[in-house]
């Protein structure tokens, strides 16, 4: 059971969704800025219009802090205490490495952190450049194709590299997040810039957030893809048989035995799909798991300028602040497997026809769409250029349905076996996804439509399954590929 006491300042709320994360005391903005002056030597007499330190917004875990200087602008990012020193380790850990191993990728560099409270601010802290830029986000419906053929290869190029990037050739052994202590360790070890960090604890809302956080289970590094995908399966079931045993009413006693369930038939299975023992650690690479538009930055011209996003939660970077969906993992190693994927931002469902603008409904520039309606638009002030959001919703797919071609066709060149990794990583990515909506609640009737599609030696996709269920002349169709998928 951890201490209480070591994550003082921090409270978590439910908001009827999960936990949330809520800040009891608020940093000091005067010692965080003679903490900014002092790593970025800023003399005394510096007048304000020369070093300017404002508080900018919100993360989930953390507040951000624009550094207005002579010598350039910074982000000083201030973490409550979620995932005590570890968090703050991982992230710094993770720039150092980026910073070294591929320096032509534009990444924040780390200037100076401290993964301690003790310290004037009294909370964990880092403070790092702020790149240039503006999320791809915001000027993908005006960005030509070509342009963006040209950033995905660039995407495509930087994870070539990311899957080289590691302390044994090509990747880690182990999964787990950078520089993180490891299980029942209380050694200190330092992150200098000379060194290359190894795999400690995952650090992830999963296994920190609320009570979780005390719950006595293995957090890493974890020997294999079993070990890390059990834990997890574990946790959700702790968590579903106390839910089962509190339900008030039948909806939420049926919620929690059908979560209970899934969750029991995925880990009957786990070691059909992934090996229980492995010897030595498993390979591992770092992985940016919420690489979306969002996170990608770019010029006026559509040349990629920086990539963020490499935090929990984080809500990325100032002048282009926006408050990330949902809290993500720091950026950790994972199984090789798990970078089979696309990057977040190609992912979408199949489109090869481009749509026809002119067969889209007009809409008036105050809009009339039921997202303006009931405060729910999801565009963010984009300008929908008179057309309905739908119109924009079938051009995405199509644009990334031709642009996930693009990315493989570089992933190829850079990888020739690539296309085997991804058809050998398929079923275990499915499976990784399955494990991830089951414990957040979503599609547990079609997930469990899944599983025992699996038992029964019978694959689908995962994301097909969700979408429209199995229907009796799929699974007819399945028995072809019963025995090509990596059951055993």
């Amino acid at each position: 059971m951890r201490d209480h006491a070591i994550q003082e300042g921090l409270a978590w709320e439910d908001n009827g969704l999960g936990p949330e994360a809520r800040w009891t005391r608020d940093p000091d903005i005067r010692a965080i800025t003679r903490v900014c002056r002092r790593h970025l030597g800023i003399p005394a007499d510096a007048t304000e219009s020369d070093f300017v330190v404002s508080f900018y917004s919100d993360g989930a875990y953390n507040k951000l802090y624009n550094v207005r200087t002579p010598n350039g602008q910074f982000v000083m990012r201030v973490a409550l205490p979620v995932d005590p020193q570890n968090k703050t380790r991982g992230e710094a850990a993770t720039l150092q490495l980026l910073a070294r191993k591929i320096p032509d990728v534009p990444v924040p560099q780390l200037v100076a952190f401290d993964d301690t409270r003790r310290n004037e601010i009294g909370y964990e802290w880092l403070l790092m450049s702020r790149l240039p830029g503006t999320p791809a986000y915001y000027r993908w419906r005006k960005m030509t194709m070509e342009q963006k053929e040209a950033l995905t290869a660039r995407i495509a190029a930087f994870h070539a590299q990311l899957l080289r990037c590691g302390s044994v050739g090509e990747g880690f052994r182990g999964i787990g997040t950078l520089g993180a202590r490891c299980d029942d360790s209380d050694i200190d070890t330092a992150i200098t810039p000379d060194s290359v960090a190894e795999p400690g604890q995952v650090v992830t809302p999963f296994f920190f957030a609320g009570p979780r956080f005390h719950y006595p289970i293995r957090r890493g590094p974890f020997r294999s893809s079993h070990d890390w995908l059990r834990t997890q399966l574990n946790v959700i079931i702790k968590e579903q048989t106390a839910a089962l045993s509190q339900a008030q009413n039948d909806d939420d006693k049926e919620y929690a035995e059908t979560a209970l369930r899934v969750a029991r038939k995925l880990l009957r299975i786990l070691h059909k799909i992934f090996p229980a023992i492995v010897n030595p650690p498993e390979r591992t690479v770092l992985w940016h798991d919420d690489l979306t538009l969002r996170n990608i930055l770019v010029d006026n011209q559509g040349n990629l300028t920086g990539i963020v996003g490499w935090f929990v939660s984080d809500t990325h970077l100032l002048s282009y602040l926006i408050s990330a969906d949902k809290p993500r993992e720091c950026v950790s190693t994972v199984p090789r497997w798990v970078a089979s994927q696309v990057p977040e931002f190609l992912r979408g469902a199949e489109r090869e026809t481009k749509p026809d603008r002119n067969c889209y409904t007009d809409v008036s520039d105050k809009g009339s769409e039921a997202g303006d309606e009931d405060g729910g638009d999801d565009t963010e002030d984009l300008d929908n250029e008179g057309k309905t959001e739908l119109y924009w919703i079938h051009l995405m797919e199509y644009e990334q349905t031709q642009l996930r071609k693009v990315y493989c066709e570089h992933m190829r060149r850079l990888r020739p076996d690539w296309d085997l990794e991804v058809e050998e990583g398929a079923l275990k990515v499915d499976f990784l996804n399955a494990i991830t909506k089951c414990g957040s609640g979503f599609y547990l009737r079609r997930i469990e439509q899944w599983v025992d599609a699996l038992e029964r030696r019978e694959f689908f996709p995962l994301l097909e399954v969700l979408r429209v269920g199995i229907k009796k002349d799929k699974k007819d169709k399945s028995n072809a590929t019963k025995s090509e998928r990596g059951m055993t």
